[in-house]
């Protein structure tokens, strides 16, 4: 075993929680040859990881993308990562994706070990099946992930191939040139390295499309808690973000009477990620964002509603280093078997999280 594809289309957070897995494979293979197989979006988070010799950015959904704009475009694409992946003549590929078709490539193309997740019975193109067993929650069998974080469910992807993890940390790494982006960045708007710096990135969670929002503690309490950030603790505040989450800082802004440093969508994602690295506490909701700051080493807020922190939240836990805001009601999580639940009490673990709690969570850290 000496060359491995990695697959996993899924968003930034999730792209994170691999990392593990590769730092483990370098670790005891350090001569292996790993190309990384993900989506377009996400590949910045992967550019300087030492451990990753090839990036293959092109999901399912990348593809969709391409062929909806031109026919011909999306089967050239398609057919490039064909011949992509055959000339990288692998000899194990790790599955993440809980897709069926991703093996079927993998298998079609002359991989010989296929390791992977059998969600929903999809594993029928896998050499190596790992089952999602999980327990009952309300009475619910779980056919995903529960009970440990999905770090511990990837790593276990390594138990076939008789890996085992030396560390359990995320890692992200950041270019010199995002570095000095970010510098200048924050040097434009008088922030230095000194000094007590926040930031606020009120939106993430975009893997879940039109229903991130539900993922969102309301950009009005946001607004108030960087207020009194600012008055209180005379901190420098910064909103963090992509360009299609603009409106959600406006909504903060138009809340507040301080005015902060507004930094959304004029950051790419690693510039993004250097800014992160300049904070002294990010505040969050659950993302993205959230994740990099932990790879990072950063201290974390966050906000957690239809999805349960201990599967997903900020990893290693450490409650020094991480605190998770969350309401403990009895129709939480309602995030099961990668499935939402449909809200009947209209997002009340999110809307009842107080301003207070908050701001004595920043403080606690500090």
């Amino acid at each position: 075993m000496r060359r491995f594809l990695i697959i996993n289309p899924f968003g930034i957070g999730d792209v994170l929680f691999t990392t593990p897995v590769i730092r483990a494979i370098k670790d005891r293979l350090p001569r292996a040859i790993i190309c990384y197989w993900c989506n377009d979006r996400a590949q910045g988070i992967l550019r300087y990881n030492p451990g990753v010799d090839k990036i293959i950015a092109l999901s399912r959904g990348d593809i969709k993308k391409v062929y909806r704009k031109s026919v011909w475009a999306g089967i050239h694409r398609f057919l490039k990562l064909l011949h992509c992946i055959k000339k990288g003549n692998f000899d194990v590929a790790i599955d993440f994706s809980l897709d069926h078709r991703y093996s079927l490539i993998a298998k079609l193309l002359g991989i010989k070990k296929r390791i992977g997740f059998n969600y929903k019975n999809r594993g029928m193109f896998l050499t190596d099946k790992i089952g999602l067993p999980g327990p009952c929650v309300q009475g619910r069998g779980l056919d995903g992930y529960s009970g440990k974080h999905v770090v511990e469910y990837y790593l276990d992807l390594l138990k076939p191939i008789g890996i085992e993890p030396k560390s359990y940390n995320l890692e992200l790494v950041l270019s010199q040139t995002a570095k000095r982006k970010s510098g200048d960045i924050l040097r434009e708007h008088g922030i230095s390295d000194k000094g007590l710096i926040i930031g606020i990135a009120a939106g993430a969670g975009a893997s879940w499309g039109q229903d991130a929002s539900l993922k969102h503690w309301p950009a009005i309490s946001f607004g108030k808690l960087a207020d009194r950030l600012i008055n209180d603790l005379g901190a420098k505040v910064i909103l963090l973000g992509d360009a299609s989450e603009e409106h959600i800082s406006d909504m903060i802004i138009s809340a507040m009477h301080n005015r902060p440093i507004n930094l959304t969508g004029k950051t790419n994602l690693e510039e993004l990620s250097a800014v992160i690295n300049n904070l002294s506490i990010l505040v969050t909701n659950d993302g993205g964002p959230l994740h990099m700051a932990a790879a990072l080493g950063k201290k974390t807020i966050s906000f957690f509603g239809p999805v349960d922190p201990k599967v997903y939240g900020p990893y290693p836990r450490d409650e020094k280093r991480h605190i998770v805001l969350k309401k403990d009601l009895e129709c939480s999580p309602c995030y099961i078997k990668f499935r939402l639940s449909d809200c009947k009490r209209n997002g009340e673990c999110l809307e009842t999280i107080d301003v207070d709690s908050a701001f004595n969570a920043v403080k606690k850290l500090l």
